[in-house]
């Protein structure tokens, strides 16, 4: 649902330095191309200038210095960033009745704030507690003394296990999977045992988790995501991880068991830490490096391969590992020299 605002509203909410006409009417936001009249788009660099002149938008956010001639302008020190936070005001959520749907399924113990919505064929077992504002829907199934907070957003087919804690704003999209027992087993006597995973799993507000991702239950202890911690698809994070605030984690990374994340982490696509592993605040990790069992990536370190070494290291290798073929023949020729040079 688009929000009719003025320009004038808009660098006010941004607090943006303004330049144009403050009755531009602005309702929702394009790519320069694509744009309409009343849609709001961005330029972060010069070059993109010229695009944006073309453009059909009138308003435009712009950085520090820009000029745009017959544009309405928003000046902000990040553009990306305003039109980010612009776009969320702009777009409001779709208005959903706060009703149970007749074929929901909701135990007489569970306990909902009067405004939630719960889809066609959910579950909502005892003891369970949904916050003010909240929406689940269709065959979501929300375990046992489960407890989600306000204003949450679950998509179509989400499970949630017994316990399991979700704080407020969270969005949790189709088909993940919330507290499932992790992947422990004890060998011995000939076969494997199953490790208890009696732990719990707790995760903060304003958490966004992707679809089909699954974040398992503690083993003995609890697995915990931060405040702001933000997950792509197909992603798994196992028994006893903590993830720090405000850390991103793209899609088919795999976080083993006991391993710590810290704050503001960047995890990139593909990506597999083992378990007990340590990462610290601010690093960041290249599409599918590796983090061997145990290792500690240290603050604000860029790290990528596997194993995973520092970027400035892994580029020398790699440049040298491309080079193989050229040396292997220079080697076999010096081989054969010296080997001409003895007979």
């Amino acid at each position: 649902m688009k929000t009719m605002r003025t320009a004038g509203e808009l660098a006010e909410y941004l607090g943006a330095k303004f330049s144009g006409d403050p009755e531009i009417g602005v309702s929702g936001i394009a790519s320069p191309e694509n744009a309409k009249a009343d849609d709001l788009i961005y330029v972060d660099a010069p070059r993109f200038a010229e695009k944006a002149a073309r453009s059909r938008a009138r308003c435009v956010v712009v950085q520090p210095g820009m000029e745009i001639k017959g544009k309405t302008l928003l000046e902000v020190k990040d553009a990306k960033l305003a039109f980010a936070k612009a776009a969320g005001w702009l777009a409001a959520r779709t208005k959903v009745p706060a009703e149970i749907h007749a074929t929901a399924c909701v135990a007489k113990s569970a306990r909902l704030a009067p405004d939630v919505s719960v889809g066609p064929f959910s579950v909502i077992e005892e003891s369970a507690e949904i916050g003010a504002g909240t929406i689940l829907g269709a065959y979501c199934y929300i375990g046992k003394g489960a407890g989600i907070g306000a204003d949450c957003r679950l998509h179509p087919r989400v499970t949630i296990y017994e316990g399991v804690r979700i704080g407020d704003r969270t969005e949790v999209h189709a088909g993940s999977i919330l507290g499932a027992p992790g992947f422990g087993y004890v060998f011995g006597e000939g076969r494997y045992w199953k490790f208890p995973q009696t732990g719990g799993l707790e995760i903060g507000d304003d958490v966004e988790i992707g679809a089909n991702t699954t974040v398992d239950r503690g083993s003995l202890e609890v697995t915990r995501l931060g405040e702001g911690v933000k997950v792509d698809n197909l992603v798994q994070i196992a028994h006893n991880v903590q993830v720090g605030e405000h850390t991103v984690i793209a899609s088919q990374t795999g976080i083993s068991g006991s391993s710590v994340v810290g704050k503001r982490v960047m995890v990139g696509g593909q990506v597999g830490i083992a378990d007990h592993c340590e990462i610290e605040d601010g690093a960041i990790l290249g599409a599918q490096a590796g983090i061997p069992t145990g290792k500690k990536i240290r603050s604000g370190q860029t790290v990528w391969g596997t194993p995973a070494r520092p970027l400035e290291r892994f580029k020398e290798q790699y440049a040298w590992f491309g080079r193989l073929p050229e040396l292997a023949n220079r080697l076999r020729q010096l081989e054969r020299r010296i080997s001409g040079e003895r007979d």
